[in-house]
């Protein structure tokens, strides 16, 4: 992935500190005055710097960052929830490869799927990825029990009965989330952010980004470390395979995993064969 690889001058540490400062306070935090500070701080800093692709870059990602703390992000199942989220969520990834594309930075943004390099240490971490998966949400499971009242899996609401049509919604829900995830933080935001900067403060942006939002939608109490490394580790992979495979398939392995420990929260009788019982 070609980078400009800026310096970072004093201004432009105060830019990327107003960024990540506006990114907390308007998304988990809440803040909207303060948050709001923040994010005209930034976009004062964006549109006086001198790198012309930075102001078009970062100011399109920092309008992107606005628009979803303005959003109400929530894991309703709702139809009217689904509809609102699909929409604004479609926005945030289209807007800003089409102003890109048509204003002269073709290539930022690429919906690559295969990746265009193989790597050996991407299968492996992929089929890692499986009982990992596994492991740390059982220790989040844990850690949310004894630390912070059980609140991760009540983020989700499902009937008292178990219902079929419910599940089956929440599990589309979920993984339709963590594509746009991908789609977004890291074939977006990070590649915006790592055509501008060097590999680690781009990663460490799109993973502060990455991890408000989660926080914001359902990933409460020790969720905010285990998003951070998930997210560090799928802009790690997506840097070196500049491809989409790879971290697709890791989230999608992550998020059946959480579907079946969000269905056994309700339903102690359902485990991990929850998509082949009877009627699914």
């Amino acid at each position: 992935m070609d980078s400009l690889e800026l310096d970072l001058t004093l201004r432009r540490k105060a830019l990327l500190a107003s960024f990540a400062l506006a990114v907390v306070l308007l998304i988990p935090a809440g803040q909207f005055l303060i948050g709001s500070i923040f994010a005209s701080v930034a976009a004062y800093l964006i549109a006086t710097d001198e790198e012309v692709k930075l102001r078009r870059r970062l100011g399109i990602l920092l309008g992107c960052a606005v628009f979803l703390g303005i959003l109400d992000i929530n894991p309703s199942l709702s139809n009217e929830n689904f509809l609102t989220l699909s929409v604004a969520f479609t926005l945030v990834i289209l807007v800003p490869t089409l102003i890109l594309h048509f204003g002269g930075d073709r290539g930022i943004i690429c919906f690559r799927f295969w990746p265009v390099h193989w790597r050996r240490q991407d299968v492996i971490y992929t089929l890692l990825s499986i009982p990992l998966a596994w492991v740390v949400l059982k220790s989040y499971e844990w850690g949310n029990r004894e630390f912070f009242d059980n609140e991760l899996f009540q983020q989700w609401s499902l009937p008292p009965e178990a219902d079929e049509g419910e599940i089956r919604r929440l599990f589309i829900g979920i993984n339709l989330v963590g594509i746009w995830d991908e789609l977004f933080f890291v074939n977006t935001s990070f590649a915006i952010l790592r055509s501008l900067f060097r590999f680690r403060i781009a990663n460490a942006l799109q993973a502060l980004l990455y991890t408000a939002v989660l926080y914001d939608m359902a990933f409460v109490g020790c969720g905010l470390l285990i998003v951070f490394l998930f997210a560090w580790t799928q802009g790690a992979m997506f840097e070196k395979s500049e491809s989409l495979l790879w971290v697709l398939i890791v989230h999608l392995i992550v998020d059946y995993f959480l579907v079946a420990f969000i269905v056994q929260h309700y339903y102690p009788a359902y485990g991990l064969d929850f998509l082949w019982r009877k009627g699914f």
